[in-house]
């Protein structure tokens, strides 16, 4: 990229797929916002690593399920760059249960992150997003799959997928693609966490390439997402899963 940096911000970046893709967007010119929730530590370390490769980082701690902590960070980004360019919603929780025996905290808290989270910075992006930018969300390939005790989780992701098929029509005129990215099983601490060997061996073997997706797998779609060759892309969503679904 020539001339003055792009911005980019990145909903729970500290760590994961999130970290990943704030990485490869610093790589590919953009300047990013790490948003993290509560791991400042990893966020600001995340910083570093980026600003020692020649990029440029600014960390921006909110709480994505607070519309109020949403508009301030955003206007802290404005304030700090001008403006931002490109929205990645990666922020999110996953807890599962069969439905029967899902309680309250499970399904409000998936709601308020997965979905309310989500709803709330594609608002601001949709007031505040430079024209010519770009908006990817995060779904899941579980909408496709309906596997038994992701229900809740899924039912958050599909709602996502509704919202960005909505947006990108909403935002005509301005130039500014509105798209998903829906991974498979990926090696993240979010999926792997409370998983036997046994379980993760066997969801690794469920597509044909018979591996786990890697966080850097997901960060190479959304960064064709946010670049110039993804550009006709709009309203679509990518399922980064190896085949699976």
């Amino acid at each position: 990229m020539t001339g003055i940096s792009k911005v980019a911000l990145v909903t729970g970046a500290s760590r994961g797929i999130g970290a990943a893709t704030a990485q490869r967007l610093a790589k590919d010119g953009f300047t990013v916002v790490i948003n993290y929730a509560g791991n400042f530590t990893e966020a600001e370390k995340l910083a570093e690593t980026i600003e020692k490769a020649g990029g440029k980082a600014l960390t921006a701690q909110a709480d994505v399920s607070d519309p109020n902590a949403v508009a301030r960070m955003w206007d802290a980004a404005e304030a700090a760059f001008g403006g931002i360019d490109v929205l990645v919603n990666n922020a999110g929780i996953m807890k599962l249960a069969k439905i029967a025996e899902g309680d309250d905290a499970l399904i409000d808290s998936q709601i308020a992150i997965n979905l309310k989270g989500s709803l709330y910075t594609m608002r601001e992006a949709a007031k505040r997003l430079r024209d010519g930018g770009r908006i990817i969300n995060f779904s899941t390939s579980v909408v496709g799959l309906k596997l038994e005790t992701y229900g809740v989780y899924a039912a958050t992701k599909a709602a996502i997928e509704l919202l960005t098929g909505v947006l990108s029509k909403e935002l005509r005129g301005r130039s500014i693609t509105v798209n998903a990215v829906a991974p498979g099983p990926t090696a993240t601490a979010l999926f792997l966490d409370g998983k036997s060997p046994e379980l993760i061996d066997r969801m690794s073997k469920m597509n044909p390439l018979e591996r786990l997706g890697t966080p850097e797998d997901i960060a190479n779609a959304v960064a064709f997402l946010a670049g110039p060759d993804g550009g006709w892309i709009n309203g679509q969503v990518l399922r980064a899963n190896g085949g699976m679904v």
